[in-house]
């Protein structure tokens, strides 16, 4: 069966404060009732704790790191989750329990397969 990416995308927080506990407790849920479809996934920390990586020049060139993401943006990517699903609807139906589609937004992107 394919494999789908499902990259979700809300507010740029922390979610291992406490004021987000039941969103971690509706996480939990979801994940057991998806987990006959789930294959991986992880939530991310927020964007300031990220660091960019640019290579200048290309292949082989200057190795340029900067504190934090790329570009700023209301919604962050927040974490994701690999889905082995029979097509795209049943994938898109997964995704829209995903507590963050209720606040935010999921991509569901098929993935290719490298080997």
């Amino acid at each position: 069966m394919p494999l789908y990416a499902a990259i979700i995308y809300g507010a740029d927080v922390d979610y291992t404060e406490p004021q987000y506990a039941q969103t971690t407790t509706d996480y939990m849920a979801f994940g057991e009732a998806a987990a006959a479809v789930i294959r991986g996934g992880a939530g991310l920390y927020p964007t300031s704790t990220a660091t960019t990586v640019k290579v200048t020049g290309g292949k082989g060139g200057d190795v340029v790191t900067s504190d934090g993401p790329y570009a700023e943006t209301k919604d962050a990517l927040t974490g994701f989750y690999l889905f082995e699903c029979a097509d795209l609807d049943e994938a898109v139906r997964w995704a829209a329990q995903i507590p963050g589609a209720w606040d935010g937004s999921v991509e569901v992107r098929p993935v290719l397969p490298f080997g």
